[in-house]
């Protein structure tokens, strides 16, 4: 055991240190500002007159984008390294926010929809995960990724209440330049990233090669079943980020528990997070994200179709946090399990399509659902349904690596 601490000490490296530090400080910034825009609906949609829905719509749409980014930014990570991928994800993430602050519903679209959706996709866990991937030993990677998954929920921590705060105190527009002005500092900490290159004895004999490694891995079973149940992760997530804090509206609960609420989904993110990766290393990687699907959607169901108050809803935030991002870890475990990290990022990209399908139609369909009923209660019955079937067919994966398949052979 002493043995092994101290080779695990030795392989925390100065390089992977300060890569991982601003590996989570972008990623922090990124998912921060993404999941902070939902406190943007009712200030866009009662200053401009733009409706619930186009709001939900232009959000369903950066999702969609991020998601048709994600294997093409995670395949230029994987052959030119992430440097060059963040710093521009970086300028597009602050001209989207300057566009969406016109307050016109083409800038909501093409600012707030495609330009941050692509530019989440360069600066979030397809590419900065791949990063930690290539740059950490095989006996640290796991851990790695887990705090770096940990540390980027805690931007939501303090993001999501400094735009409340802001909003409530300047206009909606300043408080997205001043967001905009946040996402353009990514740029500097991508500087980091010029040693993104995997350790001399572990570099692989093969280039990157997109193409190749996504056609292998369609082949696939458990690949094929881990990208569909993501789709559920997607429709769940993004559905509670964009649409939460309207429904807290409707229930005549304060504004500002809407903030409250995603604050608390970061903290309790980088537990849930870390928690799963330990767990994942211990009982299995398949099991532990089955299990999260499963406790998912129970929160969900408890939380919707109980009496809603705001100790119900501080609970839940704090919940949905323990399993937001906690699919990172065992997610990345079993793609660089079943093929390696050379062409991770491409492959995560593609999963992550799945995933960002999702998130679209959890986006849309809830501002949808809202305008034609009048309220959430056939989305949140959506969101139960999806995720129990996602945990029914994650529990039957098969996580073997591409060595041991029959398409491999």
């Amino acid at each position: 055991m002493r043995l092994d601490h101290e080779t695990r000490t030795r392989s925390w490296s100065p390089i992977l240190v300060v890569v991982l530090v601003a590996a989570g400080a972008v990623l922090s910034t990124s998912m921060g500002i993404r999941q902070s825009l939902g406190l943007f609906l009712g200030p866009i949609a009662y200053g401009t007159g733009i409706s619930i829905a186009t709001f939900g719509l232009a959000m369903a749409v950066q999702n969609l984008a991020w998601g048709i980014g994600q294997p093409l930014m995670g395949a230029l990570a994987d052959r030119f390294g992430g440097q060059l991928v963040v710093i521009a994800g970086a300028v597009c993430f602050a001209l989207g926010l300057w566009l969406m602050s016109l307050g016109t519903a083409l800038g909501i679209f093409i600012g707030g929809g495609v330009l941050i959706g692509l530019a989440v996709a360069a600066t979030s866990h397809g590419v900065l995960v791949g990063i930690i991937s290539r740059t950490a030993p095989q006996k640290v990677r796991a851990l790695a990724v887990s705090i770096l998954a940990a540390v980027g929920s805690l931007g939501t921590f303090i993001i999501a209440p400094g735009t409340q705060w802001s909003l409530d105190t300047f206009s909606w527009q300043t408080t997205l330049l001043i967001l905009a002005g946040v996402a353009a500092a990514m740029a500097l900490l991508a500087m980091a990233f010029r040693t993104n290159r995997a350790p001399v004895s572990e570099t692989p004999a093969e280039k990157p090669d997109a193409i190749k490694a996504i056609r292998q891995a369609l082949r696939h079973p458990g690949y094929v079943v881990m990208t569909v149940a993501f789709f559920a992760c997607g429709f769940q997530l993004i559905f509670v980020a964009t649409h939460l804090p309207n429904f807290i509206a409707i229930c005549g609960l304060p504004a500002s528990l809407g903030a409250n609420a995603i604050a608390l989904i970061g903290v309790f993110n980088a537990i849930g997070t870390l928690a799963a990766g330990q767990l994942g290393e211990r009982y299995g990687h398949k099991l532990v994200l089955a299990a999260i699907y499963v406790l998912r959607t129970i929160a969900i169901a408890s939380y919707a179709f109980l009496p809603v108050s705001v100790e119900s809803t501080l609970m839940f935030g704090a919940a949905m946090g323990l399993l937001w991002l906690s699919v990172i870890p065992p997610v990345s475990a079993l793609i660089n399990a079943m093929f390696d990290a050379t062409n991770f990022g491409a492959l995560f990209g593609v999963m992550f399509l799945s995933h960002q399908v999702g998130a679209f139609l959890g986006a849309y369909l809830g501002g949808l659902s809202f305008d034609i009923t009048g309220d959430y209660a056939v989305a949140w019955a959506s969101l139960v349904v999806v995720g129990a079937l996602a945990a029914i067919i994650q529990f039957s994966m098969d996580d073997r690596s591409r060595r041991n398949t029959p398409a491999a052979a």
